[in-house]
Protein backbone atom coordinates (compact mmCIF):
# COMPACT_ATOMS: atom_id res chain seq x y z
CA UNK A 1 0.00 0.00 0.00
CA UNK A 2 1.30 3.69 -1.36
CA UNK A 3 2.27 5.83 1.82
CA UNK A 4 -0.05 8.63 1.00
CA UNK A 5 -2.76 5.85 1.24
CA UNK A 6 -1.69 4.98 4.82
CA UNK A 7 -1.68 8.51 5.91
CA UNK A 8 -4.93 9.36 4.20
CA UNK A 9 -6.79 6.30 6.17
CA UNK A 10 -5.24 6.78 9.24
CA UNK A 11 -7.06 9.50 11.16
CA UNK A 12 -10.43 6.95 10.73
CA UNK A 13 -8.94 4.40 12.26
CA UNK A 14 -8.49 6.29 15.32
CA UNK A 15 -9.29 10.07 15.46
CA UNK A 16 -12.87 9.95 13.44
CA UNK A 17 -14.04 6.41 14.39
CA UNK A 18 -17.58 7.27 14.21
CA UNK A 19 -20.47 5.02 12.64
CA UNK A 20 -21.23 7.27 9.43
CA UNK A 21 -24.90 6.81 10.02
CA UNK A 22 -25.12 7.78 13.46
CA UNK A 23 -26.11 11.43 14.04
CA UNK A 24 -23.39 12.47 16.41
CA UNK A 25 -20.62 14.64 16.21
CA UNK A 26 -18.30 11.82 15.81
CA UNK A 27 -20.53 10.09 12.91
CA UNK A 28 -21.06 13.00 11.16
CA UNK A 29 -17.46 13.84 10.66
CA UNK A 30 -17.00 10.36 9.37
CA UNK A 31 -20.45 10.91 7.10
CA UNK A 32 -18.22 14.01 5.69
CA UNK A 33 -15.20 11.50 4.73
CA UNK A 34 -17.42 9.01 3.27
CA UNK A 35 -19.11 11.67 1.18
CA UNK A 36 -15.94 12.98 0.18
CA UNK A 37 -14.36 9.33 -0.65
CA UNK A 38 -17.16 9.18 -3.01
CA UNK A 39 -17.13 12.16 -4.98
CA UNK A 40 -13.17 11.63 -5.11
CA UNK A 41 -13.47 8.29 -7.11
CA UNK A 42 -16.97 9.61 -9.16
CA UNK A 43 -14.47 12.30 -10.33
CA UNK A 44 -12.25 9.54 -11.92
CA UNK A 45 -15.46 7.85 -13.29
CA UNK A 46 -16.63 10.55 -14.85
CA UNK A 47 -20.04 9.83 -13.18
CA UNK A 48 -22.28 11.11 -9.93
CA UNK A 49 -21.21 10.20 -6.53
CA UNK A 50 -24.30 8.82 -5.98
CA UNK A 51 -23.48 6.40 -8.64
CA UNK A 52 -20.76 4.84 -6.46
CA UNK A 53 -21.16 2.07 -4.12
CA UNK A 54 -19.02 1.30 -1.80
CA UNK A 55 -18.20 -2.78 -1.34
CA UNK A 56 -15.81 -5.30 -0.08
CA UNK A 57 -13.93 -5.62 -2.99
CA UNK A 58 -13.93 -6.68 -6.48
CA UNK A 59 -15.40 -10.32 -5.55
CA UNK A 60 -18.54 -8.11 -3.91
CA UNK A 61 -18.47 -5.89 -6.67
CA UNK A 62 -19.14 -8.35 -9.55
CA UNK A 63 -21.60 -10.29 -7.25
CA UNK A 64 -23.58 -7.19 -6.72
CA UNK A 65 -23.75 -6.59 -10.54
CA UNK A 66 -24.48 -10.28 -12.10
CA UNK A 67 -26.68 -11.43 -9.05
CA UNK A 68 -28.64 -7.73 -8.28
CA UNK A 69 -28.75 -6.85 -12.19
CA UNK A 70 -30.15 -10.70 -13.30
CA UNK A 71 -32.41 -10.99 -10.30
CA UNK A 72 -33.21 -7.31 -10.79
CA UNK A 73 -34.23 -7.76 -14.43
CA UNK A 74 -36.43 -11.21 -13.95
CA UNK A 75 -39.62 -9.67 -15.00
CA UNK A 76 -37.90 -8.69 -18.35
CA UNK A 77 -36.56 -11.63 -19.37
CA UNK A 78 -33.81 -14.09 -18.02
CA UNK A 79 -31.10 -14.19 -20.30
CA UNK A 80 -27.14 -13.22 -18.79
CA UNK A 81 -24.70 -13.31 -21.47
CA UNK A 82 -21.20 -13.39 -20.04
CA UNK A 83 -17.61 -13.74 -21.61
CA UNK A 84 -15.73 -16.78 -21.45
CA UNK A 85 -12.63 -15.51 -19.30
CA UNK A 86 -14.16 -13.31 -17.13
CA UNK A 87 -12.92 -13.57 -13.46
CA UNK A 88 -14.57 -16.60 -11.43
CA UNK A 89 -16.25 -13.87 -9.15
CA UNK A 90 -18.23 -13.37 -12.09
CA UNK A 91 -18.46 -16.99 -13.58
CA UNK A 92 -19.27 -18.74 -10.43
CA UNK A 93 -22.33 -15.67 -9.81
CA UNK A 94 -23.57 -16.81 -13.42
CA UNK A 95 -23.35 -20.79 -12.02
CA UNK A 96 -25.20 -19.31 -9.47
CA UNK A 97 -28.00 -17.86 -11.56
CA UNK A 98 -27.96 -21.13 -13.59
CA UNK A 99 -29.04 -22.51 -10.35
CA UNK A 100 -32.01 -20.12 -9.59
CA UNK A 101 -33.30 -20.61 -13.60
CA UNK A 102 -31.45 -18.58 -15.54
CA UNK A 103 -30.55 -18.84 -19.16
CA UNK A 104 -26.91 -18.36 -18.82
CA UNK A 105 -24.71 -18.16 -21.79
CA UNK A 106 -20.88 -17.79 -22.68
CA UNK A 107 -19.70 -15.75 -25.17
CA UNK A 108 -16.50 -16.76 -26.72
CA UNK A 109 -12.91 -15.30 -27.88
CA UNK A 110 -10.39 -15.40 -30.14
CA UNK A 111 -6.98 -16.90 -29.63
CA UNK A 112 -6.23 -13.74 -28.32
CA UNK A 113 -8.72 -13.52 -25.57
CA UNK A 114 -11.00 -11.02 -27.32
CA UNK A 115 -14.77 -10.83 -28.17
CA UNK A 116 -16.04 -9.52 -31.08
CA UNK A 117 -18.89 -7.21 -31.01
CA UNK A 118 -20.47 -9.04 -34.22
CA UNK A 119 -19.95 -11.94 -31.91
CA UNK A 120 -21.68 -10.77 -29.17
CA UNK A 121 -24.38 -8.55 -30.61
CA UNK A 122 -25.80 -12.16 -32.52
CA UNK A 123 -26.05 -13.60 -29.10
CA UNK A 124 -28.12 -10.70 -27.52
CA UNK A 125 -31.74 -11.30 -27.67
CA UNK A 126 -34.97 -9.48 -26.50
CA UNK A 127 -34.80 -11.31 -23.34
CA UNK A 128 -31.34 -10.51 -22.19
CA UNK A 129 -31.06 -8.88 -18.92
CA UNK A 130 -27.34 -8.48 -18.47
CA UNK A 131 -24.20 -8.34 -20.71
CA UNK A 132 -20.58 -8.59 -18.36
CA UNK A 133 -17.56 -8.55 -20.56
CA UNK A 134 -14.48 -7.69 -18.33
CA UNK A 135 -12.46 -4.36 -19.56
CA UNK A 136 -8.78 -6.36 -19.24
CA UNK A 137 -8.12 -9.90 -18.30
CA UNK A 138 -6.19 -10.81 -15.74
CA UNK A 139 -4.52 -13.87 -16.66
CA UNK A 140 -4.00 -13.11 -20.00
CA UNK A 141 -3.85 -9.28 -20.02
CA UNK A 142 -6.05 -8.58 -23.25
CA UNK A 143 -8.20 -5.58 -23.03
CA UNK A 144 -11.52 -5.81 -24.83
CA UNK A 145 -13.01 -3.13 -26.83
CA UNK A 146 -16.09 -2.38 -24.34
CA UNK A 147 -17.29 0.70 -25.97
CA UNK A 148 -17.69 -1.14 -29.18
CA UNK A 149 -19.07 -4.26 -27.42
CA UNK A 150 -21.74 -1.55 -25.30
CA UNK A 151 -22.57 -0.10 -28.81
CA UNK A 152 -23.62 -3.69 -30.05
CA UNK A 153 -24.96 -4.72 -27.20
CA UNK A 154 -27.65 -1.65 -26.90
CA UNK A 155 -27.94 -2.15 -31.07
CA UNK A 156 -29.63 -5.17 -30.04
CA UNK A 157 -31.31 -4.65 -27.05
CA UNK A 158 -31.04 -1.36 -25.69
CA UNK A 159 -32.25 -2.34 -22.79
CA UNK A 160 -30.05 -4.74 -21.08
CA UNK A 161 -27.26 -3.22 -18.63
CA UNK A 162 -23.81 -3.80 -19.36
CA UNK A 163 -21.32 -4.56 -16.74
CA UNK A 164 -17.25 -4.16 -17.06
CA UNK A 165 -15.36 -5.99 -14.29
CA UNK A 166 -12.28 -3.45 -14.30
CA UNK A 167 -10.39 -4.31 -11.36
CA UNK A 168 -6.88 -5.30 -13.47
CA UNK A 169 -7.85 -2.07 -15.75
CA UNK A 170 -7.90 0.59 -12.81
CA UNK A 171 -4.81 2.85 -12.55
CA UNK A 172 -3.40 2.22 -16.16
CA UNK A 173 -6.47 2.72 -18.82
CA UNK A 174 -9.11 5.15 -18.74
CA UNK A 175 -11.72 5.03 -16.48
CA UNK A 176 -14.34 7.05 -17.68
CA UNK A 177 -17.90 5.63 -17.66
CA UNK A 178 -19.71 7.51 -20.36
CA UNK A 179 -16.68 6.94 -22.87
CA UNK A 180 -16.97 3.41 -22.14
CA UNK A 181 -20.44 3.16 -22.02
CA UNK A 182 -21.09 1.14 -19.49
CA UNK A 183 -23.87 0.95 -16.66
CA UNK A 184 -22.18 -1.16 -13.96
CA UNK A 185 -18.54 -0.93 -13.71
CA UNK A 186 -16.55 -2.80 -11.02
CA UNK A 187 -12.86 -1.81 -8.78
CA UNK A 188 -10.98 -2.76 -6.25
CA UNK A 189 -8.80 -1.06 -4.35
CA UNK A 190 -5.09 -3.27 -3.78
CA UNK A 191 -5.10 -3.38 -7.47
CA UNK A 192 -4.26 0.63 -6.98
CA UNK A 193 -1.85 0.52 -4.13
CA UNK A 194 -4.68 1.13 -1.47
CA UNK A 195 -6.01 -1.65 0.80
CA UNK A 196 -7.62 -5.06 0.92
CA UNK A 197 -11.08 -5.49 1.38
CA UNK A 198 -12.91 -2.61 -0.31
CA UNK A 199 -13.93 -1.88 -3.74
CA UNK A 200 -16.44 -0.02 -5.37
CA UNK A 201 -19.22 -0.55 -8.19
CA UNK A 202 -19.97 1.96 -10.23
CA UNK A 203 -24.62 1.89 -10.84
CA UNK A 204 -25.53 3.83 -13.92
CA UNK A 205 -28.76 6.27 -12.67
CA UNK A 206 -31.99 4.26 -13.75
CA UNK A 207 -29.88 0.49 -13.40
CA UNK A 208 -32.01 -1.86 -11.57
CA UNK A 209 -30.57 -3.70 -8.87
CA UNK A 210 -30.98 -5.75 -5.78
CA UNK A 211 -28.93 -6.43 -3.04
CA UNK A 212 -27.22 -9.49 -2.35
CA UNK A 213 -26.67 -8.16 1.19
CA UNK A 214 -29.48 -7.28 3.73
CA UNK A 215 -29.53 -4.94 6.75
CA UNK A 216 -29.46 -1.47 7.70
CA UNK A 217 -29.86 0.07 4.12
CA UNK A 218 -26.73 1.52 3.35
CA UNK A 219 -25.32 2.27 -0.10
CA UNK A 220 -28.50 3.69 -0.77
CA UNK A 221 -30.21 0.62 0.02
CA UNK A 222 -27.71 -1.53 -2.32
CA UNK A 223 -24.96 -2.59 0.06
CA UNK A 224 -25.77 -2.67 3.52
CA UNK A 225 -23.46 -3.12 6.53
CA UNK A 226 -21.49 -0.53 8.37
CA UNK A 227 -19.67 1.30 5.49
CA UNK A 228 -16.17 0.76 5.95
CA UNK A 229 -14.96 4.66 6.26
CA UNK A 230 -11.11 4.44 6.39
CA UNK A 231 -11.20 1.87 2.84
CA UNK A 232 -13.58 4.40 1.34
CA UNK A 233 -10.84 6.96 1.90
CA UNK A 234 -8.13 4.65 1.13
CA UNK A 235 -9.95 3.45 -2.50
CA UNK A 236 -10.71 6.97 -3.62
CA UNK A 237 -6.97 8.69 -2.79
CA UNK A 238 -5.39 5.34 -4.46
CA UNK A 239 -7.48 5.38 -7.42
CA UNK A 240 -7.10 9.92 -7.64
CA UNK A 241 -3.31 8.65 -7.54
CA UNK A 242 -3.09 6.35 -10.03
CA UNK A 243 -5.41 8.47 -12.75
CA UNK A 244 -3.02 11.36 -11.90
CA UNK A 245 0.19 9.61 -12.86
CA UNK A 246 -1.30 7.28 -15.22
CA UNK A 247 0.02 9.37 -18.43
CA UNK A 248 3.43 8.54 -17.21
CA UNK A 249 3.00 5.22 -15.54
CA UNK A 250 1.26 3.76 -18.31
CA UNK A 251 3.94 4.33 -21.05
CA UNK A 252 6.75 3.02 -18.83
CA UNK A 253 4.96 0.09 -18.14
CA UNK A 254 4.03 -0.86 -21.26
CA UNK A 255 7.87 -0.41 -22.52
CA UNK A 256 9.16 -2.24 -20.06
CA UNK A 257 6.83 -5.42 -20.32
CA UNK A 258 7.63 -5.09 -24.00
CA UNK A 259 11.21 -5.95 -23.08
CA UNK A 260 10.31 -8.28 -20.58
CA UNK A 261 8.25 -10.56 -23.68
CA UNK A 262 10.82 -9.38 -26.58
CA UNK A 263 13.65 -10.80 -24.37
CA UNK A 264 11.93 -14.36 -22.96
CA UNK A 265 10.59 -15.35 -26.38
CA UNK A 266 13.45 -14.52 -28.19
CA UNK A 267 15.98 -16.54 -25.59
CA UNK A 268 13.51 -19.77 -25.21
CA UNK A 269 11.72 -21.16 -28.22
CA UNK A 270 9.70 -23.24 -26.63
CA UNK A 271 8.28 -20.56 -24.16
CA UNK A 272 5.16 -18.12 -26.01
CA UNK A 273 3.20 -15.30 -25.13
CA UNK A 274 -0.68 -15.13 -24.76
CA UNK A 275 -2.90 -12.40 -25.18
CA UNK A 276 -2.74 -9.78 -27.77
CA UNK A 277 0.40 -8.87 -28.99
CA UNK A 278 -0.50 -4.82 -28.42
CA UNK A 279 -4.15 -4.36 -27.10
CA UNK A 280 -2.84 -5.81 -23.77
CA UNK A 281 -2.72 -4.22 -19.74
CA UNK A 282 0.45 -2.27 -19.36
CA UNK A 283 3.71 -4.23 -17.22
CA UNK A 284 1.83 -7.35 -17.95
CA UNK A 285 3.20 -10.47 -19.24
CA UNK A 286 1.54 -13.94 -19.73
CA UNK A 287 3.22 -16.68 -21.54
CA UNK A 288 2.50 -20.37 -22.08
CA UNK A 289 5.30 -23.56 -21.81
CA UNK A 290 5.31 -26.32 -24.14
CA UNK A 291 8.02 -28.16 -21.71
CA UNK A 292 7.27 -27.34 -18.86
CA UNK A 293 5.30 -26.90 -15.77
CA UNK A 294 4.01 -23.44 -15.27
CA UNK A 295 3.69 -23.80 -11.26
CA UNK A 296 7.36 -25.78 -11.26
CA UNK A 297 8.65 -22.40 -13.26
CA UNK A 298 6.73 -20.13 -10.97
CA UNK A 299 8.21 -22.15 -7.62
CA UNK A 300 12.15 -22.18 -8.94
CA UNK A 301 11.23 -18.12 -9.62
CA UNK A 302 10.05 -18.00 -6.10
CA UNK A 303 12.95 -19.26 -4.77
CA UNK A 304 15.13 -16.34 -6.07
CA UNK A 305 12.91 -13.83 -4.58
CA UNK A 306 10.73 -13.27 -8.12
CA UNK A 307 6.92 -13.35 -7.29
CA UNK A 308 4.87 -14.33 -10.03
CA UNK A 309 2.09 -16.35 -11.29
CA UNK A 310 0.71 -19.80 -13.10
CA UNK A 311 -3.01 -17.86 -13.90
CA UNK A 312 -5.48 -16.15 -11.40
CA UNK A 313 -3.83 -15.22 -8.20
CA UNK A 314 -7.35 -16.68 -7.09
CA UNK A 315 -6.23 -20.37 -8.06
CA UNK A 316 -2.31 -20.50 -6.70
CA UNK A 317 -1.76 -24.14 -6.00
CA UNK A 318 -4.59 -25.64 -8.20
CA UNK A 319 -3.64 -28.09 -11.51
CA UNK A 320 -6.78 -27.87 -13.10
CA UNK A 321 -6.13 -26.02 -16.47
CA UNK A 322 -6.82 -22.55 -17.16
CA UNK A 323 -10.22 -21.70 -17.98
CA UNK A 324 -8.52 -18.58 -19.90
CA UNK A 325 -6.21 -20.89 -21.66
CA UNK A 326 -8.77 -23.68 -22.55
CA UNK A 327 -11.28 -20.62 -23.87
CA UNK A 328 -8.25 -19.20 -26.02
CA UNK A 329 -7.76 -21.95 -28.20
CA UNK A 330 -5.05 -24.44 -26.11
CA UNK A 331 -5.17 -27.95 -24.95
CA UNK A 332 -5.54 -28.61 -21.20
CA UNK A 333 -2.14 -30.09 -21.36
CA UNK A 334 -0.44 -26.62 -22.45
CA UNK A 335 -3.18 -24.52 -20.31
CA UNK A 336 -1.76 -26.28 -17.08
CA UNK A 337 1.44 -24.60 -18.09
CA UNK A 338 0.93 -20.83 -18.12
CA UNK A 339 3.14 -18.06 -16.56
CA UNK A 340 2.15 -14.72 -15.74
CA UNK A 341 4.73 -11.78 -14.74
CA UNK A 342 2.93 -8.10 -13.96
CA UNK A 343 4.73 -5.25 -13.08
CA UNK A 344 4.36 -2.09 -10.94
CA UNK A 345 5.24 1.06 -9.70
CA UNK A 346 8.80 -0.15 -8.57
CA UNK A 347 9.88 -1.81 -11.14
CA UNK A 348 13.17 -0.73 -12.72
CA UNK A 349 14.34 -1.72 -16.03
CA UNK A 350 17.41 -3.45 -13.91
CA UNK A 351 14.46 -5.44 -12.42
CA UNK A 352 12.83 -6.67 -15.56
CA UNK A 353 16.58 -7.59 -17.09
CA UNK A 354 17.32 -9.43 -13.94
CA UNK A 355 13.93 -11.42 -13.84
CA UNK A 356 14.43 -11.82 -17.72
CA UNK A 357 18.22 -13.70 -16.81
CA UNK A 358 16.87 -15.95 -13.92
CA UNK A 359 14.03 -16.80 -16.03
CA UNK A 360 15.71 -17.89 -19.15
CA UNK A 361 18.38 -19.77 -16.99
CA UNK A 362 15.65 -22.14 -15.57
CA UNK A 363 14.49 -22.93 -18.72
CA UNK A 364 17.10 -23.16 -20.28
CA UNK A 365 19.76 -25.03 -18.04
CA UNK A 366 17.69 -26.32 -15.27
CA UNK A 367 15.16 -28.58 -17.41
CA UNK A 368 12.21 -29.23 -14.84
CA UNK A 369 10.16 -32.45 -14.54
CA UNK A 370 6.25 -31.80 -15.88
Amino acid sequence: MRREVLEAMFPYFQQVFGNPSSVHALGAEAAVALTEARTEVAEVLGCLPDEVVFTSGGTESDNLAVLGAAEAGRSRGNHVLLSAIEHEAVLEAGRELRRRGFDVEEAPVDAYGRVHPTTLAQMVRKETILVSVMYVNNEIGTIQPIADLRAAVRERNPASPFHTDAVQAAGTLPLDVDHLGVDLLSLSAHKLYGPRGVGALYVRRGTELWPTLHGGGQERGLRSGTENVAGAVGLSRALSLAAAERSDEAPRLRRLSGELIERVTAGYSRIHLTGHPTERLPGHASFYLEDRSGESVLVELDRQGISCSSGSACHAGQTDPSHVLLAIGLSPELARNGLRLTLGRQTSAENVAEATERLLAILTEQPLTV
